[in-house]
Formats: C-alpha cells, sequence, structure tokens
C-alpha cells in the first residue's frame, strides 16, 4: 500500500523501495502515530468533514489498533503512517481511508516525533534526578574525605571528595535546567500545516493541540513541516550531558587505577582480560566515554544534514530519527549504567588523604600565612616556592621540616604555621561561598 501511488504507472525499483523506506526504524512512534491520528480524526469530526459515526469508528478502529498490534516486528510498509492506516482500512473499511483528508506526512511524522520526544524528556529528567540523588548521598558519606584537588592533572590545593561529587551534581542540574527549558519548545504542535501551506478545511488545531496535550501550535506552516530544530536542539542537550557523564568516567578510569587507587570499581561493573588474570578494568567508564564520540555524531549528522535545506521538507530529513533514536538509546543507558557504577563502587580515603598529604597542596596555605605576617603576596609566593623545593629535595612534606629549617627562608615563621598549613585547616579557613568545607565529625 503507497499514499501517492496514482500519480505513477510503472512500480518503484525495489532497490530505491529499501532506499526509500523508514519502516524499519520510525515504528518505534507507532503509538504517537495513532494518538496523533485520533486527535486528528476528532478535528475533522468538529470541522463537520467527518460524521460522528464516521469519527466513533475511525477512533475505536485506531483504539483497537493500539491494543493488538506488537510493534517489535517489521512490516512490509514504507512508513509507519502507511502501517497504521493499512491497519485501519483493513479493520473497518473504506472509512478508515478518510483519515488522512486535511493533512499530510510531512505534518504528521513532525507531531509524532514531538510527541515521542516528550516522553522521551520525561523518562531522561527522571533518569538525571536519580544521579543527583546518587552523587549526593555518596558525597554526604564521604563528606568530610581530604583528596587532592587538581589542574592540568596536577596536585594543587586540598577538596573533599563530597565537595568533588558536588561539582557533577551542579554540571547535572545545569543538564536538568537545558532539559526543561528545552520542553516549551518542544511541545509545540505542528499538525494542521500540511504539506507545507496548510488546508483547506476549517480543522480548530488548538482544539486538536490540547486533545494531544501540547501547549500552543506552530504559527507558520512552511516552518512547521521543516523546522528540527528541537531535535538538534536535544541531541545538543544530549552531547553536553555525555560530556559531563564523560569527564566524570575519565576521573574513575584513573581513580581505579593503582596509580591513584583512589577507588575501586564493583565487579558488577567491571571487567576481566581474557589474557591477563589480574586484570580488573573499568570498562563501564571507558564505555561511557567512548559512547559520548557516538552522540556528538549524532548531532553533527542532523546539523549537516539540515545546513542546505532549502523550505520547506525534504527527503534528507527522515534521517532525523535514527540520529535522535540512537542518541536516546546510548543516553539513557549510559546514565542507567554510571548510576549503577557510582552508587556501588568503594571510596578509600585513606589513600586519598595521603596523596593529599604528600603533594605539597598546602603551599597556597604557607603562602597566605605569610601574608597573615605582613610579606607581600607576590614575595611570600617567591619564599613558599623555594620551601617547597627545599621540602622536595628533603623527600617530606612541608609540615614535616622542622621550625628552625622553615625560619631559614623567612624569620617571620613561627610555629602557629603548623596550624595554619594543616590539610584540614586548609579547607575550614576557606570562607567564600562554594568553596569546599568539613562537616562536624563524630
Amino acid at each position: 500500500m503507497k499514499l501517492w501511488g496514482g500519480r505513477f504507472k510503472g512500480d518503484t525499483d525495489k532497490l530505491m523501495e529499501d532506499f526509500n523506506s523508514s519502516i524499519s526504524f520510525d515504528m518505534r512512534l507507532f503509538k504517537y502515530d495513532v494518538e496523533g491520528s485520533i486527535a486528528h480524526a476528532k478535528g475533522l469530526n468538529k470541522a463537520g468533514v467527518l460524521k460522528d459515526d464516521e469519527t466513533k469508528l475511525i477512533v475505536d478502529g485506531l483504539n483497537e489498533i493500539l491494543k493488538e498490534t506488537e510493534t517489535e516486528f517489521i512490516p512490509d510498509d514504507e512508513d509507519v503512517h502507511t502501517y497504521v492506516e493499512r491497519l485501519l482500512t483493513e479493520k473497518i473499511g473504506d472509512v478508515g481511508k478518510k483519515l488522512h483528508t486535511g493533512r499530510s506526512r510531512n505534518d504528521q511524522v513532525a507531531t509524532d516525533v514531538r510527541l515521542y520526544l516528550r516522553d522521551v524528556i520525561n523518562e531522561i529528567e527522571s533518569g538525571i534526578e536519580i544521579l543527583i540523588d546518587t552523587l549526593k548521598r555518596k558525597a554526604d558519606e564521604y563528606k568530610n574525605a581530604i583528596m587532592p584537588g587538581y589542574t592540568h592533572l596536577q596536585r594543587a590545593q586540598p577538596v573533599t571528595f563530597g565537595h568533588h561529587m558536588m561539582a557533577y551534581v551542579e554540571m547535572f542540574k545545569r543538564d536538568l535546567s537545558r532539559l526543561n527549558d528545552m520542553v516549551k519548545r518542544v511541545n509545540i504542535m505542528p499538525l494542521g500545516s500540511g504539506a507545507l501551506a496548510g488546508t483547506s478545511y476549517n480543522i480548530d488545531r488548538m482544539y486538536v493541540a490540547k486533545l494531544l496535550g501540547f501547549d500552543d501550535i506552530t504559527k507558520n506552516s512552511l516552518d512547521a513541516v521543516s523546522d528540527r530544530d528541537f531535535v538538534i536542539e536535544f541531541l545538543s542537550f544530549s552531547s553536553i550531558l555525555m560530556m559531563h557523564l564523560s569527564r566524570f568516567c575519565e576521573e574513575i578510569v584513573l581513580w581505579s587505577s593503582k596509580e591513584f587507587d583512589f577507588i575501586e570499581l564493583d565487579d558488577r561493573y567491571s571487567t576481566g582480560s581474557s589474557m591477563m588474570p589480574q586484570k580488573k578494568n573499568p570498562d563501564a567508564a571507558e564505555l561511557i566515554r567512548g559512547k559520548t564520540g557516538r552522540v556528538y555524531g549524532d548531532l553533527m549528522t542532523l546539523l549537516t544534514v539540515m545546513k542546505g535545506l532549502p523550505l520547506a521538507y525534504n527527503k534528507d530529513m527522515q534521517e532525523d530519527k535514527e540520529a535522535l533514536f540512537d542518541a536516546i538509546d546510548t543516553l539513557k543507558m549510559s546514565i542507567a549504567v554510571f548510576n549503577g557504577m557510582v552508587k556501588t563502587m568503594k571510596v578509600k580515603s585513606d589513600n586519598m588523604a595521603n596523596a593529599a598529604k604528600y603533594g605539597y597542596m598546602n603551599a597556597t596555605d604557607f603562602a597566605d600565612y605569610l601574608v597573615s605576617k605582613g610579606i607581600p603576596f607576590r614575595k611570600a609566593h617567591e619564599i613558599t616556592g623555594k620551601v617547597v623545593l627545599y621540602a622536595i629535595d628533603k623527600n617530606c612534606a612541608i609540615e614535616e621540616l622542622s621550625i628552625k629549617d622553615l625560619k631559614s627562608f623567612c624569620d617571620v615563621i613561627d610555629v602557629d604555621v603548623y596550624k595554619a598549613i594543616d590539610l584540614r585547616n586548609s579547607i575550614k579557613n576557606k570562607k567564600t561561598i562554594g568553596s569546599p568545607k568539613l562537616f562536624d565529625e563524630e
């Protein structure tokens, strides 16, 4: 069954049929195509195009199709829209052929994708919220565990593991904000725009939009059928979220190595080597890190598809769905695996504390101590650098140097310096909002 065969004398080449077909992937839209069709039928009824008994027959038939039809298999129809119309016509007869009055597959598919994406956004929002809760719980569990903070992947200043976790909470909160802001641009209905120039039937588009839960309708029919900004925006959001996951995964890969040894991943989120029995590989983290590039590719695919298209609809735009569906599947799986990996990982607080102690991470506090004694910061910075170099030569921490050694660099230094450069005090002494802090310990 073709929705467009009347214009043609000859058959379509089988290879062209396969090349043109989208049913293998747009069956994912089946539920939404049926729901959109039900609302469209009611809109046609309100406009006087369909009689009440015809509308009831169509709506009941579509509801039965939705209940009866399994969507796991791939039928031979050209696309999901053709499939739904064929099922309906087979069930209720020629009345089913009236359903497509006043609409095109162009506004139909744009509506289906928006309905589908709206549900997906709710699922992903829930997944991010669960992940944020996991990170907060982990942060609270290790709120006083001191670890090195890094810049340039070099030990810089002491922070807490809880503070580090909460940094990612901030990232994922921004992702949630982007997702929530996106909904208002997704939840606009293009149905009623026809192929590109609307329809001569007096369909109440706002009535149909309310039936489908849309907040508004599109205002320009040309733009409505050719707009894929909302898909590109979702793919952009997905890319940013995957980037955040990937950054965390990079740290997990580092932290789980013996060189860092800050964490140990649970066996459920690790794999071994087929050759080296001793290996425990952070494959969950590495796969998420790798799949980030895949989602970037989905974004670049659609940006490239859309960049040269004139108004209005062009068949190129059929390529939007595979990129969108791939990104959605990858994102949902990555969030779920990442959440489980972080939730079950063991944190080695003692190892992190030792790394902080022998990383000269209290050097800035040493310089600040000198400033408190009246030394200009630039001079204090120079003195501290020399103290660090001396401690490195002695193979010890700054706080392990004697007061005599320290006074040899500057005579204002006194025994109170040891309190100033204590790592815990380093964190406690931070005053600005957003700094790491220690909480009362039992």
